[in-house]
């Protein structure tokens, strides 16, 4: 195999032959992303279709050049080692993001919310729980994890803390901007028929917040998935991704590192998409939305 991926590399019709199917991955992506019948759908073709000539280039060169799996590893070689690992992968995907990330994820962006409300309806609190609010924000991730496994011991709890850690502030500053983005006539107007905190609350401020809330959603949920991986590399149980990557690493088992890489990108871009989709259907009226 390495004599003939070397041939392959030096044969005088390769580089010829690489530049035509260039040619060919750039003509067939401007096609895809030209076509205007599509709507959305054009949108996730071209992502698609590019994405997949990534994966064939990376497959040629890889092959081509003869680089060693464990510098980098062909997508096929990654594709059988992710069939042939299912069942660890699946217990890792159970244990790191069904358990940690999305219920880490639920109570810090809960909590940030929660706090949000309270500090808009008593401005004192600002003053105090702002800046306890930053300074949480501002812990280094390689310091918090250790603590917090040494607290709640090597399960997901501890992983679920680190995720609530990260994702409290982003939402807590997301919702103050956005209950402060109502318009001044709209709040004056409330003032007028004197309607109470929590009525201009939920039918004034809360859907004029919900652009803000939803980019805290979406930011947190990235964080949340790296927080809980980084999280698992300073003490985990026999199950995570990030335990995998780092235990698999460390045996010069790449194939299967990036299989457990591969279910953490699918996974955050598949959140991804389900907040982009809620957010289309909350919030339609506003303009970031109808323009995207």
């Amino acid at each position: 195999m390495s004599n003939m991926a070397t041939g392959l590399a030096s044969a005088p019709w390769f580089w010829p032959a690489l530049l035509g199917l260039v040619v060919l991955a750039v003509w067939s992506v401007r096609a895809v992303a030209a076509w205007d019948g599509g709507g959305r759908w054009s949108t996730t073709a071209t992502a698609t279709l590019f994405g997949l000539w990534v994966l064939v280039f990376w497959e040629l060169l890889v092959r081509a050049f003869d680089v060693p799996r464990v510098l980098l590893p062909a997508p096929s070689l990654v594709v059988e080692s992710f069939m042939t690992n299912t069942d660890k992968l699946w217990e890792d995907f159970v244990q790191t993001v069904l358990k940690a990330v999305v219920i880490g994820w639920s109570l810090g962006c809960g909590l940030g919310f929660v706090v949000a409300v309270a500090i808009d309806r008593l401005p004192f609190l600002q003053r105090g729980l702002l800046p306890v609010a930053s300074l949480t924000s501002a812990m280094p991730l390689v310091g918090v994890a250790p603590i917090a496994v040494m607290w709640f011991g090597f399960e997901w709890p501890s992983k679920a803390a680190v995720v609530v850690l990260m994702t409290f502030f982003p939402m807590l500053v997301s919702t103050l901007a956005g209950l402060k983005a109502a318009g001044k006539l709209e709040r004056e107007l409330m003032y007028s028929y004197a309607t109470s905190y929590h009525r201009t609350l939920l039918a004034l401020r809360l859907p004029c917040a919900l652009p803000f809330m939803f980019s805290a959603l979406k930011v947190n949920a990235t964080l949340a998935l790296i927080g809980a991986i980084v999280a698992e590399f300073f003490g985990s149980p026999t199950a995570g991704l990030g335990f995998r990557i780092s235990t698999e690493a460390a045996r010069m088992n790449m194939p299967l590192v990036w299989g457990a890489i591969v279910v953490a990108a699918i996974t955050g871009s598949a959140a991804y998409a389900v907040l982009v989709a809620l957010e289309r259907r909350a919030a339609f009226w506003h303009p970031s939305v109808r323009e995207g």
